[in-house]
């Protein structure tokens, strides 16, 4: 019999390609979102990658009362894996009430019907965010946490707190964090990608919108850090890497063999990216000549980060295979594809 996975967030960027990898590898996957920033037709989308259609569930986690029958309809749910929050550096810093409510009621109530419903196993959608700046690069996970720059960064590190007290609390709760640095790109199918509502916050959904036209220029927030270029510098990871890496933590825990009831893992390529490098890339990989515009820092933003992915590599045997190129590739694939559609 399939293992039955619950994936919060599921038809959003990256639990719906974390949705594509778990089928794929042979678990049924049940999904609950919310659809505030995703849609529906993303389970449809899946099923024509991998031939099955997710279970999907429309409600919000905040709703501690549906999560409950939710949980009483489906008893054979194996682990969870936590995507759902909101997860807008820039917008948190405006809706900063939004974000705590949203991001940390909906973990607590997951923790809460875990215990009542018997579920030992959580992998928690974390960031690098929970550095804040670090003061030594590549981050390790042992880097101490600096006080948060933005709220959603507060959420994560707050998020990370709360299941961690719960692992030593409830020694039949066990959680994986995984630290993502910034996930970008699409699955190869160019079914599914990253697609904000509204105005991008990301990098890259910013770049491929300026190349299809739906958006006039592209702004680069600063270019007078301290870094070769002067532009911001991240560890920019293919999603479907980090997809796979999800499915390699949740095995780990259902087959016991985590090292502690509470672990945390850096998923990243282990090299920095300008913002500038970014478009290069962009630029390189599709012909396109990519109009930008240097303006003022934005609120909410470090000037460099990169993982030290060594711990991942070594522990979970998980290592990033794509590259930036590829990763920008698809990215306009999808882009393409989307604009077709509309």
């Amino acid at each position: 019999m399939k293992k039955k996975i619950l994936v919060t967030g599921g038809t959003g960027y990256i639990g719906s390609h974390t949705t594509v990898e778990l089928i794929e590898d042979g678990f049924e996957v049940v999904i609950i979102d919310n659809l505030y920033n995703s849609e529906a037709v993303v389970a449809d989308r899946i099923k024509e990658i991998t031939g099955i259609k997710p279970q999907l569930e429309v409600f919000d986690l905040c709703d501690q009362k549906k999560l409950n029958t939710f949980f009483r309809k489906n008893k054979n749910i194996t682990a969870i894996i936590h995507f759902a929050a909101y997860k807008a550096v820039g917008e948190s810093v405006s809706k900063p009430n939004e974000y705590y409510r949203n991001n940390l009621v909906s973990l607590i109530n997951l923790l809460d019907a875990m215990k009542q419903f018997h579920v030992a196993d959580m992998v928690f959608s974390s960031s690098c965010t929970v550095y804040g700046q670090p003061e030594r690069l590549p981050v390790t996970e042992d880097a101490p946490m600096q006080p948060a720059i933005s709220p959603y960064g507060n959420t994560k590190q707050t998020g990370e707190e709360i299941l961690r007290d719960n692992c030593t609390a409830d020694k039949n709760i066990k959680a994986i964090s995984l630290r993502y640095f910034n996930p970008i790109g699409a699955h190869p199918s160019g079914l599914i990608g990253e697609l904000p509502r509204g105005v991008p916050e990301n990098l890259v959904p910013f770049i491929t919108q300026t190349a299809s036209g739906l958006r006039d220029e592209l702004k680069v927030f600063g270019n007078d850090y301290d870094t070769p270029d002067g532009s911001c510098i991240r560890d920019y990871l293919h999603v479907v890497d980090l997809a796979k890496a999800h499915v390699i933590a949740v095995k780990r825990l259902i087959e016991g063999k985590n090292k502690s009831t509470y672990e945390i893992f850096n998923l990243g390529t282990g090299k920095g990216v300008s913002v500038l490098e970014a478009i290069k890339s962009f630029e390189r990989v599709t012909g396109i000549k990519l109009k930008y515009r240097i303006t003022g820092r934005r609120a909410g933003d470090i000037e460099k980060i990169w993982a030290d992915p060594s711990f991942a590599n070594k522990e979970l045997g998980w290592k990033t295979l794509l590259t930036l190129d590829e990763a920008m590739q698809t990215a306009w694939e999808w882009e393409k594809n989307i604009r077709k559609k509309n």
